[in-house]
């Protein structure tokens, strides 16, 4: 089964501290709705650039994009 990454885009000088919060509010998600979701992080991708995501089963991935309304996904792959 493949895995999806959702992802959510932050920028500009506070962009690392907006997506470590977005992070905790999707984990707050995957607890509310006791998904069975284990891999989400943070990742700098430059100074103004960060992105927080989490990780998802392709079969799963409709109901929680249309919810949550990342801004991107992409293949998964560890």
């Amino acid at each position: 089964m493949r895995k999806l990454k959702l992802i959510w885009d932050f920028r500009g000088p506070n962009a690392s501290k907006t997506a470590e919060h977005h992070e905790i509010h999707l984990k707050e998600y995957i607890q509310l709705e006791k998904l069975n979701i284990s891999i989400t992080g943070v990742e700098n991708l430059n100074e103004v650039h960060t992105i927080a995501f989490l990780v998802v089963d392709e079969d799963k991935m409709k109901p929680i994009r249309d919810t949550l309304k990342p801004h991107r996904g992409e293949v998964y792959s560890n």
